[in-house]
């Protein structure tokens, strides 16, 4: 993104290395400087670059607050400096903020949308920027969705607009291993490094079911069948063990295998698995070879048939990432229900609103209100600031970033939403969106509506600057 007023991009650009309390901003920590065995870490030449945009100590008041963990505050206040959040409450220390009196707004953390694949297949969507699959083989673990993305995606200030402020960019479903995803914070960025967030751990997109099978199967190549996908997803992650211990036994530098580093990283537990999966059944299947490899899946996305199980998912500890009402567009999401995501939040399990599209990232608190609505009329008394937690902190706990980011709490990153009503509301839309405590959208302010390089000078964009 970029915001249109030269003057203004100047000012941010010259502060850009600290926030507005003066603190340095977050940087990556530096990666180990090799794996066992002497081999280079991959993840050092993938290294963050992201500095916060410069903020101001800011005290928003007399609004109704979503913590993002289920809690509620009616008539409080939130304050935050340093890019960081410093007291949230029915009342707070107002000394040398800007105040913003918010009477009859709401206040929630910033939306965090787990499956993304904006820059991957930006806008416009033509063959010349669809790099979100690499359809050369089954098996491409060694690929990352970063490497693809495009900063100047339009898409990312729509996003913005709609209150998102972190989002997981993953590669598409057409393998068995799909690559590498990516957590980025939705700021404008020269390069992806400049939105990588700092701290959060990398994850594999993995895919069973009707993709995969299609896909090699129509080139007369395995795998062609669904007892394909899990015999070759099965020996895949049997050579991965083989390089695991060979690595961890080897006395000096090995020749790299970058399908093979991304594999041990999850056997490792440092890479979160990310499985693209629609039927209960398969999603069981998957399950049974992670505890024979001894792997977890972080959460399964989709997931359209997670209401049958979703006793299993919240043992086994997996979230699911669904959509509010998406169904029938392919054999294996026919099962699905508009109660789904409510199913799995009554069942005590960690239950995502995901969007998959780049229009629907742009209004996730509308499908979030929509499946809320459909668990109410099948007798799901779900309270509003808990469906809430479908947007904050259970996407930032299948992420790994849930100590960052994903509820409104002291010391956390101030990813912070003004909405100019109730968000779970049609009628309302975000009015100011903070990250890491910088104002970067407001919806009365044309200089902070942000502008890609893409679009300035594009027919249709005077009326934004």
């Amino acid at each position: 993104m970029r915001i249109a007023a030269i003057g203004l991009l100047a000012a941010l650009l010259a502060g850009c290395a600290t926030t507005g309390g003066g603190q340095t901003s977050a940087t990556s920590t530096p990666p180990s400087p090799s794996l066992p065995g002497g081999s280079p870490d991959a993840e050092a030449a993938v290294a963050s670059t992201y500095r916060a945009w410069p903020g101001v100590p800011t005290v928003i008041r007399n609004v109704t607050i979503y913590d993002g963990k289920g809690g509620r505050i009616d008539n409080g206040a939130v304050r935050f400096e340093g890019g960081k959040l410093a007291a949230v409450g029915r009342s707070v220390d107002e000394a040398g903020a800007t105040v913003i009196d918010g009477a009859g707004k709401w206040v929630t953390p910033g939306i965090i949308d787990i499956h993304s694949h904006l820059g991957d297949y930006p806008s416009p969507g033509v063959p010349a920027h669809s790099d979100g699959n690499e359809i050369t083989g089954p098996v491409r673990p060694e690929v990352w969705a970063i490497h693809s993305v495009w900063p100047q995606d339009p898409g990312f200030g729509r996003a913005l607009a709609g209150g998102v402020t972190v989002l997981h960019v993953l590669p598409g479903s057409a393998n068995l291993f799909g690559g590498r995803g990516a957590t980025l914070k939705n700021v404008y960025g020269r390069t992806a490094q400049d939105m990588l967030m700092p701290g959060a751990p990398w994850s594999l997109k993995m895919a069973c079911g009707e993709n995969p099978k299609r896909v090699y199967g129509s080139r007369n190549q395995m795998p062609g069948t669904r007892m394909g996908n899990v015999a070759m997803t099965r020996q895949t992650w049997a050579n991965a063990r083989d390089y695991q211990a060979k690595l961890k036994t080897a006395k000096g530098p090995q020749k790299r295998d970058m399908q093979m580093e991304t594999l041990a990283g999850v056997l490792d537990g440092k890479i979160l698995v990310q499985h693209h999966c629609y039927r209960a059944d398969e999603m069981a299947n998957i399950i049974q070879l992670s505890k024979e490899f001894g792997y977890k899946v972080t959460a399964f996305h989709h997931a359209v048939e997670a209401y049958k199980i979703n006793d299993l998912l919240k043992a086994e500890g997996i979230c699911a990432a669904l959509w509010a009402d998406w169904w029938g567009f392919k054999m294996e999401s026919y099962d699905g229900i508009q109660e789904n995501l409510p199913f799995m939040h009554a069942a005590g399990g960690c239950a995502i609103t995901h969007s998959d599209d780049a229009d629907g990232i742009q209004r996730l608190n509308q499908e979030t209100a929509k499946a809320l609505g459909h668990g109410r009329r099948m007798g799901l008394e779900i309270r509003d600031e808990e469906a809430w937690t479908w947007l904050a902190i259970n996407p930032a706990k299948a992420l790994g970033i849930a100590d960052k980011v994903g509820s409104l709490e002291p010391g956390k990153q101030a990813d912070v939403v003004l909405w100019n009503g109730d968000p779970l509301s049609v009628y309302s839309r975000p009015e100011k969106v903070w990250v890491d405590g910088a104002l970067l959208y407001d919806t009365n302010d044309p200089k902070r509506r942000p502008v890609s390089d893409f679009e300035l000078g594009q027919p249709g964009e005077g009326d934004r600057k």
